[in-house]
């Protein structure tokens, strides 16, 4: 099968596959490493093609990618350093798709109080026992700004004062998300404490499929916080989107697609839609009240956002693929030159250490010859809260070894 060419492939497939038998979460490593040995942007698009049957759209978007990373990548200061994540494990409601470590805060009122001390005492006990500084912070979930005012303040001024604080230039992410989750004041606080770039990740621009997905705003409330955020004064506004959506098609993404273009976001990141073992879609697809079967319009909806993209004059940064995405496709950053996320990089390209914390945070330690080694905070919130002394002292044994090291 491998020596098949594309068309033989397609007849017995009866499908179109990008990707060829390409696998793995980051296709554009290859690209990467060959970037790094010299090889010429023709010789890698072949490289794919013979290796993997990858089609030369799919091949070159991994060198264009391959190529911002190597230039962003230089930017690492030193071994010393490392990159944050603090993860908030509260929605306003639970997306139909959604696996991550994400609880209705409507439901789990009473948990956000103690789960924020835990948070904090993380924070803080890790941040006294590390003698190095902090690349870029990434606050995600969830969603963090679910919280209340008075809560994400409290949150907000520890991240500050732990990793940002007399660190000039950082790259400080809050992933807001949720139209329905930000308020004028929220938006006021993260300007306050440094944060440069932020999310609101509408998905779908069209209303019906936000009620189908679970959602709790409109997409007239994507627009209204997207301009009052960039009123304010944020410069850097990642939007996301998903493809293959409950019982989306074409139409609704050339719509979604236009509703974005008007709102010229200088960043935007393009999901395929992947199913979870522990989404509610996923139960469906089981139980048979579910199918994802459209291969053709899912390709057709790639080729929308692709001319929205190209619309906006964005760039791809970083790509990577997970299990059981719509047709085996991608998930794609874009930006305008200098509004790329970094921290994105780095966690794909596993180049530099991740501390993580907070429920389902995963930290990964890069030890001498490149090894990496991966300490998983619980993703249970109530397990998390009851054992994080024994985390927080397995995350100082990672650190122990680190230093040793250096």
């Amino acid at each position: 099968m491998h020596k098949l060419s594309i068309n033989r492939e397609k007849d017995f497939t009866e499908k179109k596959m990008p990707w060829g038998t390409l696998v793995g979460v980051r296709p554009s490593k290859i690209a990467y490493k060959l970037l790094k040995e010299g090889f010429t942007r023709d010789a890698i698009i072949s490289y794919y093609k013979e290796n993997y049957l990858t089609f030369k759209s799919k091949a070159a978007l991994c060198y264009d990618v391959a190529v911002k990373e190597k230039k962003l990548i230089s930017k690492i200061q030193n071994k010393n350093s490392y990159s944050v994540y603090i993860g908030m494990p509260f929605c306003p409601s639970r997306c139909y798709y959604c696996s991550f470590a994400s609880n209705d805060i409507n439901k789990n009122s009473s948990f956000v109080e103690p789960y924020i001390d835990t948070l904090l005492l993380e924070i803080d006990e890790i941040y006294r026992y590390i003698g190095y500084k902090s690349q870029t912070v990434y606050f995600g979930g969830g969603t963090p700004t679910s919280i209340d005012e008075k809560q994400f303040e409290r949150v907000m001024k520890k991240i500050y004062e732990c990793f940002i604080k007399d660190r000039a230039n950082l790259e400080f992410t809050v992933e807001c998300g949720r139209a329905d989750s930000i308020t004028k004041e929220k938006l006021e606080i993260m300007l306050f404490y440094g944060v440069s770039r932020i999310s609101i990740n509408p998905q779908s621009m069209n209303d019906d499929t936000l009620r189908k997905i679970g959602r709790t705003h409109n997409s007239q409330d994507v627009i209204d916080k997207y301009n009052l955020a960039s009123k304010l004064g944020f410069k850097n506004i990642n939007m996301d989107l998903i493809i293959g959506l409950k019982d989306e098609n074409s139409y609704h993404v050339q719509r979604t697609c236009d509703e974005i273009y008007s709102l010229k976001p200088k960043s935007l990141t393009i999901h395929g839609l992947s199913v979870k073992r522990s989404s509610k879609l996923h139960e469906d697809i089981v139980l048979g009240k579910e199918s994802l079967n459209f291969h053709n319009e899912i390709l057709n909806m790639y080729e929308i956002t692709e001319g929205l993209v190209n619309r906006l004059n964005l760039k791809p940064y970083y790509l990577y693929r997970q299990k059981n995405m719509v047709e085996a496709m991608e998930n794609v950053g874009y930006s305008e030159e200098g509004f790329e996320s970094l921290y994105n990089i780095l966690i794909m390209e596993e180049v530099q250490n991740i501390l993580a914390f907070g429920c389902d945070g995963v930290s990964k330690f890069i030890y001498d010859g490149g090894k990496i080694e991966r300490q998983k905070n619980i993703k249970d919130l109530r397990e998390y809260i009851k054992n994080i002394h024994k985390l927080i002292e397995d995350k100082k044994k990672y650190l122990d070894r680190l230093k040793s090291e250096l």
